[in-house]
C-alpha cells in the first residue's frame, strides 16, 4: 500500500505537458532558409509530374536542394545584373539536366526535358514571391524569440496622468 501511495505521488509531481509545441532546433526554419522551401516546392512538383519512385524522389530532392542553393548564391553575388544571373543559372540548370539523365528513365527524362522551362519558371516565380510570402507568414505567426518560448508583444503603456516630481514618502 505504501508503494501505491509513492507511485501516485511521483506521477502527480510530473510537470504537466505544455500546449505549445516545442520547435525542433536542429531543423532549418523556412524564414531563415527560403531556398529550402523553394527546392521542396520544385521537387514536390517534379515527383508528382514525373511519377518518381522513392529512390528517384530522394535523388531529385538532393539535387534540387544543391542547385537551388547554388542559384541563390549566384543571385546574391550578382544582385542587379540580370544578364549574369541568367547565364550562370542556366549553367546550373544544365548541370541538373545531366544529373537527372543518370537515374531517370527515358520516358521520365523526356517528360522532364519537355517541361524544363516550366520547372525553371516555377522556381523563379517562387523565389520572387517567397520574400513576400515569408514576411506575411512571419507577421501572422511569430515564432518564439527566446528559449523559454516567450513571444515579443507590445510593451505595457505608462499611465498618462502620472504626477510630476517626487511626491512619495521622501518628499520634503
Amino acid at each position: 500500500m505504501v508503494l501505491a501511495l509513492l507511485a501516485g505521488a511521483a506521477s502527480a509531481q510530473q510537470a504537466p505537458t505544455s500546449p505549445v509545441a516545442v520547435q525542433d532546433k536542429t531543423q532549418s526554419s523556412p524564414r531563415l532558409n527560403p531556398g529550402a522551401s523553394r527546392a521542396d516546392k520544385l521537387s514536390n512538383q517534379m515527383v508528382h509530374d514525373l511519377r518518381l519512385n522513392g529512390y528517384q524522389a530522394a535523388k531529385v530532392r538532393a539535387i534540387n536542394a544543391d542547385k537551388v542553393a547554388k542559384m541563390a548564391a549566384i543571385q546574391r553575388k550578382n544582385a542587379g545584373n540580370a544578364q549574369a544571373i541568367d547565364e550562370q543559372c542556366n549553367g546550373v540548370c544544365k548541370e541538373r539536366d545531366k544529373e537527372f539523365q543518370d537515374f531517370l528513365s527515358t520516358d521520365q527524362y523526356s517528360t522532364y526535358y519537355s517541361a524544363r522551362s516550366t520547372y525553371n519558371k516555377l522556381g523563379r516565380d517562387y523565389a520572387a514571391s517567397a520574400s513576400t510570402i515569408l514576411l506575411t507568414d512571419a507577421v501572422q505567426n511569430p515564432a518564439p524569440s527566446r528559449a523559454n518560448d516567450a513571444t515579443v508583444g507590445p510593451a505595457v503603456p505608462k499611465p498618462a496622468n502620472r504626477p510630476a516630481g517626487n511626491l512619495g514618502r521622501n518628499a520634503r
